[in-house]
Order: structure tokens, then C-alpha cells, then sequence
């Protein structure tokens, strides 16, 4: 009886193939589907070098180092918090982007190219106010562009490296920022084990509790993420 009621259950079948199109639009379709599975296939690249997670994650980095508290907080809970910081600081772009580009073309108000060039203004823009003249004009020569007269004419492949590089530079000049003060505490702590003849005893274990106090009692968290969020404004 259970093997006449597994028997009566249809299988589903999945067939892929190459058919001939029978109009052009048909083609163009295609192809915008090969496009946005190919943009899914790179959205962590996008999402980590098009946005404001590489300095957040950076930051967060030399934080935990420079206190010295090893996998405290989890790599899980940074990545989490940087990722939700940006999304929040990126609300603005995404929200544009939304209204100017992917709402009308989902309502079939503009075609695929307009959507396409909505969507990296605003992009863009962001890209522009984050990156350092320094490295747009670095790029440029190596590429061996002509200079642009405008933000607006600058190249797309000299632009997100430019960011990228910016990014970087900016996290580290952050982190350097966040290790002076806990650097002085382990400069106080090892002069004292060292008058007190404690040479033996790893400064790190002494100085740890410090640093979190120190941490603690002065917001760090609220501090560094607030100064985060406000160097993107």
C-alpha cells in the first residue's frame, strides 16, 4: 500500500538548455539574467570594496589588538556589527539607488541601461566624498588615463581602487589613533613590574584589566563607533 502511494507522487524534472530566441527581446532578457547572476556571484567582493566595511572591520581589528584581548569580541560578533554599521551608513545610498533606479525599472519605467546608470550615481558619489585626490591621480598615471576635466569623467576602474586604497590608509590612521592610549598603559605597567624587580611576569596579564577598565569607564564602544558613523558624514 506504501509503495502504490509512493509510486502515485510526480518527480519533478529541471531542464536547461539553448533554445533559439524568437525575438530580440528575448535575447536582451537573457542577458540582463546572466548579468545579475553574475553581480550575485560578486556581491561580498562589491559589498566589502564598494562600501564603508573595509575601514569598519579594520578599526575593529586593531581595537582588539591593541587591547589584547584575543578572539574577545568573536570574529562572528565584529563582522556582525560592522556589517549592520554599514547598512546604516550606507541607508542613504541604498535608498537612492532604490527610488532612482531599481523601483522604476521593476515598474518597467526605464529600461535596464537607464536603471543601470541611476543606480552608480549615487554610488558613485559616495565612492568620490571617501577617496583622497592622492589616489585617484596614483591610479590614473599607472593607468595612463587622460586626467579627467571633471569627478564625473573619471573611469569606474580607477575609481573603486582609489576608494579601496583611501579606505585603507583612513583605517590604519584610526587604528594607529586607538593603540597610543593602550600603549601608554603598557609602558606604565611594565616601568613598574621592572622598579618592583617583577621581571618575570608578563606585563600583558597586568595591564589587560586596565585597558578594559579604561575602556569601559570612558564609553570606548560608543566613542569608536560614533567617530566611525561621523567620518563618513
Amino acid at each position: 500500500m506504501f509503495a502504490l502511494a509512493a509510486d502515485s507522487i510526480p518527480l519533478p524534472t529541471i531542464n536547461i538548455g539553448v533554445g533559439q530566441a524568437q525575438s530580440p527581446q528575448d535575447v536582451s532578457v537573457t542577458l540582463q539574467i546572466i548579468f545579475l547572476l553574475t553581480i550575485l556571484s560578486l556581491a561580498p567582493a562589491i559589498l566589502i570594496l564598494l562600501t564603508s566595511f573595509t575601514r569598519i572591520i579594520i578599526v575593529f581589528s586593531f581595537l582588539r589588538n591593541a587591547m589584547g584581548t584575543q578572539q574577545m569580541p568573536p570574529n562572528q560578533v565584529l563582522v556582525g556589527l560592522a556589517l549592520f554599521l554599514t547598512f546604516f551608513i550606507m541607508s542613504p545610498v541604498f535608498t537612492e539607488i532604490n527610488e532612482k533606479a531599481l523601483a522604476p525599472y521593476l515598474n518597467n519605467k526605464v529600461n535596464f541601461t537607464t536603471a543601470l546608470a541611476e543606480a552608480k550615481k549615487p554610488l558613485r558619489k559616495f565612492l568620490l566624498s571617501n577617496t583622497r585626490k592622492k589616489d585617484v591621480l596614483m591610479f590614473l598615471e599607472i593607468s595612463k588615463y587622460e586626467r579627467p576635466k571633471t569627478s564625473d569623467d573619471i573611469p569606474d576602474l580607477v575609481l573603486v581602487p582609489a576608494f579601496v586604497v583611501s579606505e585603507l590608509q583612513t583605517a590604519f590612521e584610526m587604528g594607529f589613533l586607538l593603540f597610543l592610549p593602550f600603549l601608554i598603559i603598557d609602558f606604565v605597567v611594565a616601568s613598574v613590574l621592572l622598579s618592583m624587580g617583577m621581571m618575570m611576569l608578563p606585563p600583558v596579564m597586568i595591564s589587560l584589566p586596565f585597558k578594559i577598565l579604561l575602556f569601559v569607564l570612558v564609553d570606548g564602544w560608543s566613542l569608536i563607533i560614533g567617530s566611525i558613523v561621523k567620518s563618513f558624514m
